[in-house]
C-alpha cells in the first residue's frame, strides 16, 4: 500500500512546466481504465533586466507579471499507454519598450491546448519500480493571438520527450529531457525552439498507514535553452537554470503540491526582463 502511494505521489512531485514532462499525471494512475485531473496556479513576477548574462539598469521600469491557472487531466487505456491534456487560462501584463518609450501590454484569455501520448516501460523489483517513457507531444492554437502582448503565437507546435524514473518507499527520482519545435504563425511572434532538462529527487519522510497520508519533500532542477526570437516586447530566447523546492502532501487519493523557482543562471538573448521566480501550486485527484 505504501509502495502504491508513493507511486500516486510521484506524479506530483514533477516540476510541471507545462513546456516539459508530462504535469502531474506522468506516473498516475498505474492500472487500466485509470484517470485523474489537477487545477494548478503558476505565478510569476520580474522587474530586473539582463543583457546577456549581465544585470543592466531599467530607467524605464521594465517589468513582466505572468499567471496561470491550468487544468490539466489524464486517461490510462493500459498503464503504459495513456493520454494527458493541459489547458492554461493566461492573464499577463508587462512594461516594454516601444520606440524609447515604456507602454503597458496586456493579454487575457485561454491559451493553447497541450495534448500528450506518455509511452511507458516498466521494470519492477522487491520494493521498487521504474520505468522508460516516450512522449510526443502536440500544442495546438486554441489560444488568443489579440493585443500586444498574446496568450498564444498561433502556431502548431510539436514536442519530444524521454524520460526516466524510480522510486522505492523512501526515495524518488525523476530525469526528462525534451525538445520543443515551435512552429511561429504570427508576423509579430517568432518564437524559437526550445530544448530542456528537468531533475526530481526526493524522499518520504512520514507516511501514515492508518488513513493513507503523507508528506513528500523534494528538490528540483529546470534547465532550458531556447534559440533567440522576437515578440512585440522585443527580444526571446536564451539560457536558464532554475532551482527550488517541492513539497507534496498527499491524503488517501487527494494531493496538494507547491513548488517555488528561483533562477541561479540566466544569459537572455539582447536585453530582456528576467524570467524572474515562479510559484506553482496546485490540487488533484486520481481514479
Amino acid at each position: 500500500m505504501r509502495l502504491l502511494f508513493l507511486v500516486i505521489i510521484g506524479l506530483f512531485s514533477l516540476t510541471p512546466l507545462a513546456l516539459s514532462h508530462q504535469p502531474v499525471m506522468d506516473m498516475a494512475p498505474r492500472w487500466d481504465k485509470g484517470w485523474g485531473f489537477q487545477v494548478r496556479h503558476e505565478s510569476r513576477y520580474a522587474d530586473k533586466t539582463k543583457s546577456g548574462d549581465s544585470k543592466t539598469d531599467n530607467p524605464l521600469g521594465r517589468k513582466r507579471s505572468v499567471n496561470k491557472t491550468w487544468i490539466e487531466g489524464v486517461y490510462t487505456w493500459d498503464r503504459s499507454i495513456r493520454a494527458t491534456l493541459k489547458l492554461p487560462y493566461v492573464e499577463q501584463s508587462r512594461t516594454a519598450v516601444v520606440d524609447g518609450v515604456p507602454t503597458k501590454q496586456t493579454g487575457e484569455g485561454f491559451g493553447d491546448l497541450i495534448l500528450g501520448l506518455p509511452l511507458k516501460q516498466y521494470r519492477n523489483r522487491v520494493g521498487a519500480t521504474g520505468n522508460i517513457g516516450f512522449t510526443p507531444s502536440l500544442r495546438v492554437p486554441t489560444g488568443s493571438t489579440h493585443g500586444d502582448y498574446p496568450a498564444s503565437d498561433g502556431g502548431i507546435d510539436v514536442g519530444l520527450s524521454v524520460s526516466y524514473s524510480s522510486e522505492t518507499p523512501e526515495l524518488y527520482q525523476f530525469y526528462d529531457a525534451f525538445y520543443w519545435f515551435n512552429d511561429s504563425q504570427k508576423s509579430t511572434i517568432d518564437e524559437g525552439n526550445l530544448l530542456g532538462f528537468d531533475a526530481n529527487i526526493g524522499i518520504h519522510p512520514y507516511h501514515d498507514n492508518a488513513t493513507n497520508s503523507g508528506i513528500f519533500i523534494m528538490g528540483d532542477l529546470q534547465v532550458r535553452y531556447q534559440e533567440r526570437g522576437r515578440d512585440p516586447g522585443g527580444d526571446t530566447g536564451g539560457t536558464r537554470i532554475s532551482v527550488g523546492p517541492v513539497v507534496v502532501f498527499y491524503y488517501q487519493n487527494i494531493m496538494f503540491r507547491t513548488v517555488y523557482h528561483f533562477p541561479v543562471y540566466e544569459n537572455v538573448a539582447g536585453s530582456q526582463v528576467s524570467y524572474g521566480q515562479e510559484l506553482n501550486i496546485g490540487i488533484g485527484i486520481a481514479f
